[in-house]
């Protein structure tokens, strides 16, 4: 029976590219780091009749009628949240990780005031003051890099020296290809000397902050955490803002979230997200988060035992860098349009202080949730990053290894459960 009965009869064009991407998903690795595969419940979610309904407002304070089912399944998200990431108060209706750092500047910031954040070259994300955004029209953003690109060391002192000079409201932590862990408490300190709010974006991380295998950021003083709901968590595309104690910050977040950002919630997406806390409250997630980390370890070991250039060294989370430039000579988008040959889905991505453009980087960035979740471990995890390095070293093996990589993923399928092996 087809999985899309009613879209292969109306739409006969997107049911095709959905059983394309089935297929793609099912017989491929997915290694880009911000991806993964939600449980069916996840998906029964999203998918419910709960995409009808307009919930302008928050629970019990709502401006439409009909608000009884809603009011009870954003209540469920919010207090789930809360337990996860030990937070005073959550907004759970920003739509994604950009939007929930938007709103989240736009609550604690007036125009023309600095926020001290991580250069995007150096692992920062878009969002954290990039030029090219509008938010650099509005804020002034100061960006702060690695001290030392081979350990991923960042200069704390000099940190501390700049916040003191340009006086930041908000000391901003968090990455999108970043492969260590921060010194939260470091953070936390700049920013209460500076008087600063201290906010940190873990939405590549969040999922291992979840099952207690990396350091939640509250537990060392900071005041806001910002995140999407998929990558590691392996919840449906969306973000989340976490306050950890101030009643005051949270107030002017849900403010800057309705009405000041966005209008109605995406209710269904709100489910989906309730259902995807509830399951990393389980037992089972803080054994998923730790064989994420165990996996990564097990890819780095290859890659260093033949002597390829990983940025910061390694990795102590759930992704790594690798400059294929200098290792292969390579750039980057040949190394991913050659990986995808094989199978294998990941990006190009720049590398420290990149001397090459944008579109073509002299990086990849890629990781271990998605294989993750369909049960591999650290010998499968070894084989891919065997099976890379041979195809970036011959460059005509990518069809050969193909074969081989959709073996092990028909031997991984995709669970419906987040049950895991």
């Amino acid at each position: 029976m087809s999985e899309y009965p009613f879209i292969e009869q109306e739409d006969p064009d997107i049911f095709r590219a959905l059983v394309g991407e089935d297929k793609r998903q099912a017989e491929g690795l997915e290694l880009i780091p911000s991806e993964n595969y939600v449980s069916r419940a996840v998906k029964e979610a999203m998918a419910s009749s709960l995409t009808n309904k307009y919930s302008e407002g928050y629970p019990g304070k709502r401006y439409y009628g009909g608000q009884e089912f809603t009011d009870a399944v954003e209540s469920l998200a919010v207090e789930r949240a809360k337990k996860l990431f030990g937070a005073a108060f959550a907004n759970v209706q920003p739509l994604g990780g950009a939007n929930a750092n938007i709103a989240t500047y736009f609550a604690l910031l007036e125009p023309g005031d600095t926020v001290l954040g991580m250069d995007l070259s150096h692992g920062g994300h878009l969002t954290h003051g990039h030029p090219v955004t509008y938010l650099t029209k509005i804020f002034n953003f100061v960006r702060y890099k690695m001290k030392n690109i081979e350990t991923g060391e960042l200069d704390y002192d000099d940190m501390r020296r700049v916040a003191k000079k340009v006086k930041p409201k908000i000391v901003l932590a968090g990455f999108s290809a970043y492969p260590r862990e921060l010194d939260y408490a470091k953070f936390a300190d700049i920013a209460r000397e500076t008087g600063a709010v201290s906010v940190m974006d873990i939405a590549h991380i969040a999922g291992l902050i979840a099952g207690n295998a990396a350091k939640n950021p509250f537990e060392y003083g900071f005041d806001v955490m910002t995140t999407t709901t998929h990558k590691t968590l392996r919840g449906p595309r969306g973000g989340m803002v976490l306050t950890r104690e101030s009643a005051d910050i949270a107030k002017k977040i849900d403010k800057a979230v309705f009405p000041g950002f966005q209008g109605g919630p995406h209710m269904h997406q709100i489910a989906a997200k309730a259902v995807s806390f509830a399951e990393a409250l389980r037992p089972s997630f803080k054994k998923y988060a730790e064989r994420i980390i165990a996996n990564t370890k097990a890819m780095e070991n290859v890659f260093r035992k033949h002597g390829v250039r990983m940025i910061t060294g390694g990795s102590d989370n759930h992704l790594i860098l690798l400059d294929v430039w200098t290792s292969f000579g390579i750039s980057g988008r040949e190394a991913e349009l050659l990986l995808d040959q094989a199978g294998i889905t990941l990006n190009k991505n720049a590398i420290a202080d990149d001397t090459r453009k944008p579109m073509d980087p002299s990086g990849i960035r890629f990781g271990t949730p998605a294989m993750t979740t369909r049960g591999m471990g650290e010998v499968e995890s070894a084989q891919v990053a065997q099976i890379m390095i041979d195809v970036l070293t011959k460059r005509t093996s990518a069809l050969a290894a193909k074969e081989e990589i959709t073996r092990l993923a028909l031997a991984h399928p995709i669970p419906d459960s987040f049950i895991h092996p």
